[in-house]
């Protein structure tokens, strides 16, 4: 399973909660600028429900983009480490974006979202509307790598893997029943067909 980091540019973005995060794949740093002296109890009491997967990092010194810095280190040390891992910033600071391309461009899976909650796989794990799940489940395989499932039972399989197990079967067969209304499959004989262009 990949290893997903979010990076959290405390200056920029106080998130309320993250039990969303609270995920064996999921792993948080909280970058907190020098002249931060407080975090809420509700974040302080996440972070410590999650344990080692889990950690604050004080920026030492002051100065235009201090925590920026500290933010584009730890994504390369930790890229070293975990090659496949994707890596979130949490941040409003737009000036994040040119580094996210520049490590797509090597080949480092990465995003900038402004919120805890705009992360993909949050947004989608959190809605319960089976039509939005199939969207996400949708963009997922239609990602250039993506292996499509060409049976039901693959299918349905893939289908809760991406919502990390969290779904019955029942809302798994709802979400593949959207899939089916938006166009994207056709099942037949628990044979799978996507539409082309799809």
């Amino acid at each position: 399973m990949r290893t997903n980091f979010v990076l959290i540019d405390f200056e920029s973005v106080q998130p309320d909660s993250l039990a969303a995060l609270e995920l064996d794949d999921f792993k948080v740093l909280v970058f907190v600028g020098a002249n931060q002296t407080k975090v809420s109890f509700e974040l302080a009491a996440a972070l410590q429900r999650m344990g080692d997967k889990a950690e604050y990092i004080k920026i030492a010194g002051t100065g235009p983009n201090a925590l920026d810095f500290h933010i584009a280190f730890y994504i390369g040390h930790l890229a070293a480490q975990s090659p496949t891992a994707y890596f979130h910033i949490i941040s409003k600071d737009t000036g994040f974006d040119p580094l996210v391309q520049h490590l797509r461009s090597r080949k480092i899976l990465s995003a900038r979202v402004a919120q805890v909650d705009d992360i993909p796989f949050v947004k989608a794990r959190t809605t319960k509307l089976p039509d939005q799940r199939a969207e996400f489940a949708i963009a997922k395989l239609k990602q250039p790598k993506a292996t499509r499932p060409r049976t039901a039972e693959t299918l349905a399989n893939a289908v809760a893997t991406l919502f990390q197990k969290q779904l019955t079967e029942q809302e798994v067969a709802a979400v593949i029943a959207a899939m089916q209304s938006a166009g994207f499959v056709t099942v037949a004989d628990g044979k799978i067909t996507y539409a082309e262009g799809g």
